[in-house]
C-alpha cells in the first residue's frame, strides 16, 4: 500500500471512530493485564461475563494470591485454557506482589517475563495503560494487514515490525485499536463485509478480486 493511501486508510478509519477504546472491561492497569492475558483464544465478551465477578473479589494481585488457584478457576471456567491461564495469573500476581510492590510494570523486558504473557499482550498494556505506540498483532490485525496490503508478513512480529514502520505518527497510538474493530467487525476471516467496507477501494484483497462482494 502507498504511503498515501496509508493516510488515507487510517483517517477514514479515524471519522469513523475517533477514540477507539479495547473492549476488554477493566478499573485498573491489574485489571487489564488480567483480562488480556486471560483473552487468549478467547472473545472478550466471555472475558469479561467473567472478570465482572472476578474483579468484583480480587481487583490486586494481593487479593487474587489470596483467592488462589482453585478460588480463580471458580471464576473463570467459562474461559478457554481456564486451568492454565489460571496458573500463569496466580504466578504473575506472585511476583507483581514480590518483585514489583504489587504495581504492573511499564518495561517491556518485565511484562514479557510475567506468565502468560508474550509480546501481544505486553504490547496491549503499554499501548493501553501507558500511552505508547505499540502495535499489539492479534488474528484480526495480521489478517486485516496481509490481506489489505497494509503491512505484509509472514509472523504476528513481522507484521508489528511492518507496521510500525508504514502507520503515520498521527495514528500509531490508536492503530492497532482500529486494526482490531475492523478485522472482528468488518474484514472478518469468512466473508468479510467487502461491499460494506469503507476502505474496500485501498485493499489488494478486493482489488485483486475484481471487486467481488466478498473474498474467498
Amino acid at each position: 500500500m502507498k504511503p498515501a493511501d496509508i493516510e488515507t486508510f487510517f483517517a477514514t478509519l479515524r471519522a469513523a471512530n475517533p477514540t477507539p477504546r479495547s473492549e476488554l472491561l477493566y478499573s485498573s492497569v491489574f485489571e487489564l493485564l488480567a483480562a488480556v492475558l486471560l483473552s487468549a483464544q478467547a472473545t472478550d465478551a466471555g472475558v469479561n461475563r467473567a472478570t465482572r465477578r472476578l474483579f468484583a473479589v480480587a481487583p490486586t494481585p494481593q487479593a487474587m494470591l489470596a483467592l488462589g488457584e482453585a478460588g480463580l478457576c471458580e471464576h473463570i471456567r467459562t474461559i478457554g485454557l481456564y486451568r492454565n491461564k489460571a496458573r500463569h495469573l496466580i504466578e504473575t500476581c506472585r511476583i507483581l506482589v514480590e518483585q514489583h510492590q504489587g504495581v504492573v510494570p511499564r518495561e517491556r523486558e518485565w511484562l514479557q517475563a510475567l506468565p502468560g504473557v508474550g509480546r501481544k499482550t505486553a504490547n496491549v498494556v503499554l499501548n493501553v495503560a501507558f500511552g505508547e505506540a505499540t502495535m499489539a498483532v492479534d488474528t484480526h490485525v495480521f489478517r486485516v494487514a496481509n490481506r489489505t496490503g497494509l503491512a505484509p508478513g509472514v509472523t504476528p512480529e513481522a507484521v508489528e515490525q511492518s507496521l510500525l514502520a508504514v502507520v503515520p505518527e498521527a495514528y500509531r497510538i490508536d492503530a492497532h485499536h482500529w486494526l482490531i474493530l475492523h478485522g472482528r467487525y468488518v474484514c472478518t476471516a469468512r466473508a468479510p463485509d467487502c461491499r460494506g467496507c469503507a476502505v474496500n477501494r485501498l485493499c489488494a484483497a478486493f482489488a485483486a478480486s475484481g471487486g467481488a462482494a466478498t473474498l474467498p
